[in-house]
């Protein structure tokens, strides 16, 4: 006898969805990139991007930078193989090959923000922000998003995450920090005051190692 599966309505993704936590820890979690729905592969976010996951259990949004991404065939034990073709060809002659691969990217953890709390019945105002790791990570499963320009700014007023960048491990520290620095002062629409006070700040927690520093500001370009 046929079982008739309960039929679940089909929910609307969020531009801004880009995936799912499949491995998290305190200071990093691992998310696997959600399936474009087209032929294609799906959209690895930039390293050094900005990107976020709520704790459901305390309600803290969670802000990490993405360090670390991979494209990888689901079957762990074949590689993937060169076949010659563009992606059209592939689309064309060989569309099963997008449903076996996957992608996935790593973020360190460099902050979060509290819920903010409702007045009154109106929108929840934004909440207290923290440049430290949170009590909790974000759970397994829960859904990564980009972060909006405007929390990514806000973020950034204070510039304490730096420091947590620089100790971010298996990682290119030097190039990350730098990436991460160039995206904020893009989207702070090249703000040169808020580079030279980064810049400031480098060189206080890079007192005693110029050569990272000189690394990382040659890695800035205003």
């Amino acid at each position: 006898m046929r079982i008739n599966l309960p039929q679940f309505p089909e929910k609307e993704r969020l531009n801004d969805h880009i995936g799912e936590i499949i491995e998290t820890t305190t200071t990093e979690f691992l998310a696997q990139c959600l399936d474009p729905e087209d032929l294609s592969f799906p959209p690895m976010p930039p390293f050094g991007s900005w990107v976020k996951a709520t704790d459901e259990q305390s309600g803290n949004l969670v802000i990490a930078i993405v360090y670390h991404a991979t494209t990888s065939p689901i079957d762990t034990v074949h590689r993937a193989r060169a076949l010659g073709m563009s992606l059209q060809e592939l689309r064309e002659e060989q569309p099963q090959i997008f449903a076996m691969l996957k992608t996935e990217f790593r973020s360190a953890i460099v902050g979060f923000e509290t819920a903010g709390e409702s007045l009154n019945g109106y929108a929840p105002q934004r909440g207290t922000i923290y440049q430290y790791i949170p009590p909790r990570p974000p759970q397994i499963h829960q859904a990564v998003y980009r972060c909006e320009p405007d929390e990514v700014i806000d973020f950034s007023a204070q510039l304490d995450f730096l420091r947590t960048l620089l100790g971010v491990a298996n990682a290119p520290v030097e190039a990350l920090t730098a990436a991460a620095i160039r995206e904020v002062y893009q989207l702070r629409k090249r703000d040169r005051s808020w580079l030279v006070e980064a810049g400031r700040s480098l060189s206080v927690l890079l007192k005693d190692d110029y050569d990272r520093l000189r690394v990382i500001l040659s890695q800035i370009h205003p």
